[in-house]
């Protein structure tokens, strides 16, 4: 319906936008279009035009994903080349063609930035990391799965000027050791959630520091990481007391021995329990006390 009255207001009749734009058009209609509608509405008129741009110029939060499947790399160095107040950067669709010519301006320029996602974006290069960590100093939120190009020196920038991190993906980031991500949580103590999955080279030292360093942790991903043992995940269960989800599927070492700790603290894990415990725990709900005899 929005659209439909942004679409049927003519220059000449101007009622819309004679409407203040910076108070109420930018902040308070515009920001429920959806973004690909709104680069359309710039083929209206010259005014229009203008008002989409100051609307760019003032976006908090940009979604490639709004675009459509992919956005063309000129339109996105156009879309931000005067945006300084982004407060959300989500680049899931760019991997294609993004690299750190067309992302390091942006980051530059954009110092209020808490969110970012770069998921999959393998073009990129340890630049634009550490470029993060010097222009984001408020960064909360940060995705790096699948971009192998992050190793332990941009990794190590980040950990230095980026502390207030509460979450951040690391899946597949296959240059870290258990080095690099100690150096992470050691400076990071604020970490609520963590993922370091599909990387053979993380272990039993990485999970341990990050248990004894990062108290508020609540997620922990460590899918397919074959060197983690039950030591650490029994340290985890330890020193993290708000813990409450932890992906351990395909991490061959672990038994249920240590995960039992956590299950029983109500933490929701992606490996089933043992076919007797499962049925002893359906006992203690259920109360199937007198048909049931197990021994474990």
């Amino acid at each position: 319906a929005l659209w439909s009255l942004m679409m049927s207001v003519t220059p000449t009749r101007g009622c819309l936008l004679d409407l203040p734009w910076e108070d109420i058009l930018v902040p308070h209609i515009l920001c429920h279009l959806p973004l690909q509608q709104l680069l359309s509405l710039q083929r209206v008129s010259k005014s229009f035009q203008s008002l989409i741009q100051l609307y760019l110029a003032n976006m908090r939060c940009f979604d490639s994903s709004q675009i459509g499947p992919a956005i063309p790399r000129a339109a996105f160095v156009n879309l931000l080349k005067d945006n300084e107040v982004l407060q959300q950067l989500a680049l899931q669709n760019c991997s294609d063609w993004l690299t750190d010519q067309e992302l390091l301006p942006v980051i530059g320029q954009n110092h209020h930035l808490h969110q970012i996602q770069l998921k999959g974006c393998a073009q990129l290069s340890r630049h634009a990391l550490v470029a993060i960590s010097l222009s984001c100093p408020n960064l909360r939120q940060l995705s790096l799965a699948h971009c192998e190009w992050v190793d332990s020196l941009s990794l190590r920038s980040l950990a230095d000027h980026c502390k207030a991190l509460e979450a951040v993906d690391l899946t597949a980031c296959r240059q870290l050791k258990d080095e690099a991500i100690c150096y992470l949580v050691q400076k990071c103590s604020r970490l609520k959630s963590l993922s370091l999955a599909v990387n053979a080279n993380v272990g039993d030292v990485a999970v341990e520091e990050t248990a004894k360093c990062c108290p508020e942790l609540e997620h922990l991903d460590l899918t397919g990481c074959l060197r983690v043992k039950n030591d650490s995940i029994r340290v985890l269960a330890e020193y993290c007391p708000k813990l409450r989800s932890l992906k351990v599927k395909h991490c061959h070492n672990v038994a249920e021995s240590s995960l039992s700790i956590l299950r029983s603290r109500g933490v929701e894990l992606d490996v089933e329990p043992p076919l007797q415990r499962a049925l002893v725990l359906l006992q203690d709900v259920v109360g199937f006390a007198p048909f049931i005899n197990l021994q474990i």
